[in-house]
C-alpha cells in the first residue's frame, strides 16, 4: 500500500496568489461601447425601478427618474418624449432592458466634456469647501475633515500618500489643485 500524502506544513512555500477577475464585457456593452462596471450600474438603476413581472419591465413614466439617477436626466421634455419613442415604440407603457441600455449608453456617452468639467468642479468644491482649502487646492486637513464625515479610520500617512499621488510628489504641504484632481478622476476611472 503506498504511503499517505500528507498535508503541506505552513512553513512550505505560500499558493500562488489568485488573480483578481476582471468582469467581462457582454455582448450588449460592446453592442453600446460601454464598460462592465457602466452596465452594472446601469442594470442596479433599472433593477431599481423595473416592475416584479419576468422579464423585469421599467414602466414608461419611470424613465425620466431612472435616467435622473444615473446622472443624466433628459435636458427637455421634448428629449424625454424623444425618448420614450425609442424605447417604447408601441406605446405599451413598458420598457425592456435592452432598449433601456441602448438609451442609457447614448446619454451617458454623449455628456459634453463642459458637463464632464463642471462634476469635476462641483466634487472638488466639496473637498475644498468642506476642509477650508487655503488657495483652492485640497489639503491634509480638508482630507483629515471628510475622512472624520465619513466615519473612515484613516491614518495621517496614507492622507499623505494620497496628496502626494494626486500631485505628481510635489509635497504635502502644496495640496492639490483641480488639475490634479481631474488626473486623479480620470486614472480612477470616473471619466474617460
Amino acid at each position: 500500500m503506498p504511503p499517505k500524502r500528507r498535508p503541506p506544513t505552513s512553513s512550505s512555500a505560500p499558493p500562488p496568489q489568485q488573480q483578481e477577475k476582471k468582469p467581462r464585457q457582454s455582448a450588449l456593452a460592446k453592442e453600446h461601447s460601454i464598460t462592465p462596471a457602466t452596465e452594472s450600474e446601469i442594470k442596479e438603476v433599472f433593477t431599481l425601478f423595473a416592475t416584479a413581472t419576468k422579464p423585469p419591465q421599467l414602466p414608461s413614466a419611470d424613465l425620466r427618474r431612472a435616467l435622473t439617477a444615473l446622472g443624466v436626466p433628459p435636458a427637455s421634455k421634448t428629449e424625454l418624449s424623444d425618448l420614450l419613442g425609442a424605447v417604447d415604440p408601441e406605446d405599451e407603457g413598458t420598457i425592456e432592458y435592452k432598449r433601456f441600455v441602448a438609451v442609457a449608453a447614448l446619454k451617458l456617452n454623449s455628456r459634453s466634456e463642459d458637463s464632464r468639467r463642471w462634476e469635476v468642479e462641483e466634487a472638488f468644491e466639496l473637498f475644498v469647501g468642506m476642509g477650508g482649502g487655503e488657495g483652492g487646492r485640497i489639503t491634509l486637513g480638508c482630507l483629515k475633515r471628510v475622512a472624520g464625515v465619513l466615519k473612515e479610520d484613516v491614518g495621517e500617512g496614507v492622507l499623505r500618500d494620497m496628496l502626494l499621488e494626486a500631485n505628481g510628489g510635489a509635497g504635502v504641504e502644496r495640496g492639490v489643485d483641480l488639475e490634479g484632481f481631474e488626473g486623479v478622476m480620470r486614472r480612477a476611472g470616473v471619466f474617460r
